[in-house]
């Protein structure tokens, strides 16, 4: 697996704050969503050559690759020579655009458009570059099974494009075991300077800027209901302690539809929305047991639980004493601006983002929240996407967020109102 920097060896890489972060991260699976001008390139070049170095294998072989081999030729052939020129006995073939070391290990480009180059070859590591523009089959049928033999590592690096390849590996990095997810934007980064990011911004489409310096995999769409950059900020915010005072607390809970879904826990009171937490695989008393507990520890003012698959959860938790209210997704809004309770809910959520909302730091619930589209029907409501949808579009359930979304359910009133603890007596009314 690459490491870096190099240990005995000056090859003139002066790797920046960032890069030496990734190259502390970096796993046997690592996607890297990086701004404009970061340096993944860079980077990617010296971590197959220190790699390349390092190996104690039989004649390693590593592989970096562009959509095209044209584009890698002028993208990473000169840094691949650069790099490579410090090491004693380094051979490079420009008709093979590879450097062979004097341990038998090679570095070699290839391009995507001609995926049958790297047919029935082994690889020990490979960089995938500006994989937003590569043939999604190239991974799984020629590159993954070439990792196999010798247990290889993949770096994938790119901008993002929308959804597509890129993203769903970004997704699949966020949770996985043995992968590494990094996203990093230039107006977190500061290796853009602030004038010339602004310069920037003014000369480009808010989507343009959005996608190449902001790292938004939605950029391309204008019908995103909360933009990434909204929920980025909201996770930098802190709330402090004495803004709660008087402030509900409340809870939602989503209850898991499907076998790969989790029922996720959330936790708000006034501008602060704590940690989630989740569950997968647990059965409706296991989650029931759960919430209990959660209700116990924090005492909330009012508990909203998803109503589509939450019937025995409910019922359970009601059979506990506890007043629990049910809330149908797809039930009627308050409001006739919305076609269901989800739309009203959600757009809810925005509006407490808008507003000075704090989100807990967790780069998968960045993703969730930033990933549902809106549209209106026929009637001139706000509809959501559904969650079948984006699992078409290769996204995960956003059981985290829909999590969150559920505590906008019903105003709850503020707790130096009500004249008692939240579930202290059977005749509490907890809306507002």
């Amino acid at each position: 697996m690459p490491s870096g920097p190099f240990p005995s060896l000056d090859t003139g890489y002066r790797p920046h704050r960032w890069q030496r972060e990734i190259h502390a991260r970096l796993k046997r699976f690592s996607v890297l969503v990086c701004h404009r001008r970061f340096g993944k390139t860079y980077l990617a070049v010296n971590a197959l050559i220190d790699a390349a170095l390092r190996t104690a294998k039989h004649e390693g072989r590593f592989a970096y690759v562009a959509p095209f081999r044209t584009q890698a030729k002028a993208i990473a052939w000169d840094y691949l020579k650069r790099f490579s020129r410090p090491v004693p006995g380094a051979e490079t073939s420009e008709s093979d655009l590879a450097v062979s070391f004097p341990n038998g290990a090679r570095v070699r480009l290839f391009g995507n458009d001609n995926a049958d180059a790297m047919r029935g070859l082994y690889l020990d590591g490979a960089v995938l570059d500006e994989v937003a523009d590569m043939k999604p089959d190239v991974w799984g049928a020629i590159l993954r099974p070439a990792l196999a033999d010798r247990r290889g590592w993949a770096i994938f690096i790119g901008t993002p494009k929308g959804p597509n390849l890129f993203h769903e590996l970004y997704e699949t990095a966020r949770t996985a075991r043995g992968w590494y997810a990094g996203l990093y934007r230039a107006d977190e980064t500061g290796l853009i300077a602030a004038d010339e990011l602004e310069a920037a911004r003014s000369s480009m489409s808010e989507a343009q800027f959005r996608q190449e310096f902001l790292c938004d995999f939605q950029a391309a769409c204008d019908n995103v209901l909360i933009p990434i950059d909204l929920v980025s900020a909201a996770m930098r915010r802190q709330v402090a302690p004495r803004d709660l005072v008087g402030a509900p607390r409340i809870v939602g809970v989503d209850v898991a539809r499907f076998g790969d879904d989790r029922s996720a826990i959330f936790r708000r009171q006034g501008l602060a929305a704590l940690p989630p937490e989740t569950l997968a695989g647990a059965d409706n008393m296991a989650l029931a047991g759960h919430v209990a507990r959660v209700i116990a520890e924090w005492r909330p003012d009012a508990v909203f639980i998803d109503a589509g698959r939450g019937e025995g959860v409910i019922d359970r938790l009601r059979q506990l004493g506890h007043p629990v209210i049910e809330v149908p997704f797809g039930g009627r809004a308050a409001s006739a601006s919305y076609a269901n309770k989800r739309a009203e809910m959600w757009d809810a959520l925005r509006a407490w983002l808008d507003a000075g909302g704090a989100l807990p730091a967790s780069p998968e619930l960045k993703g969730e929240i930033s990933a549902v589209t809106y549209a209106f029907d026929a009637a001139g409501r706000m509809v959501l996407e559904a969650k079948e949808k984006l699992k078409q579009r290769g996204l995960r359930s956003p059981d985290l967020a829909d999590a969150l979304a559920l505590t906008f359910a019903h105003p709850v009133a503020p707790r130096a109102l009500t004249q008692a603890p939240a579930f202290a007596t059977a005749d509490y009314r907890p809306l507002a």
